[in-house]
């Protein structure tokens, strides 16, 4: 089994409308993303997939996201937009376009800060 990793990084706002506390105010975070893809077999090339082809699809993701109040989008309007979620939101986005023959989105983190992640993934 092969995996590959990258890395992005957004910046947005979002409040817990569920939680008590301090996380209940509007605030922000400059969450960094990794992305983690897995497949069994290399191509010809060497590669298990491109790593502008991860990161392409991203992007597309996370710009989406990025500089919003994320409570008001779509993605997050009957959900928390808890950093458990933005994991999820972004690994069935990813899986949802990602259209390699053996190559999965096998798992995406979500740091909201230096000390504190949150990953998605499905077992399997």
């Amino acid at each position: 089994m092969y995996e590959l990793k990258i890395t992005s990084q957004f910046a947005a706002a979002h409040q817990l409308r569920e939680i008590r506390g301090g996380c209940e105010n509007l605030h922000g975070h400059n969450w960094k993303i990794e992305v983690c893809v897995q497949g069994n077999t290399l191509g010809n090339d060497g590669l298990l997939i491109d790593f502008r082809v991860v990161k392409g699809e991203t992007k597309r993701v996370i710009d989406e996201l990025d500089h919003k109040f994320l409570n008001e989008l779509a993605s997050f309007e009957n959900t928390e937009p808890s950093s458990e979620n933005i994991a999820r939101h972004i690994f069935e986005s990813i899986s949802r376009n990602l259209k390699i023959q053996g190559v999965k989105v096998s798992k995406v983190t979500a740091w909201e800060s230096d000390s504190a992640c949150a990953s998605f993934w499905i077992d399997d």
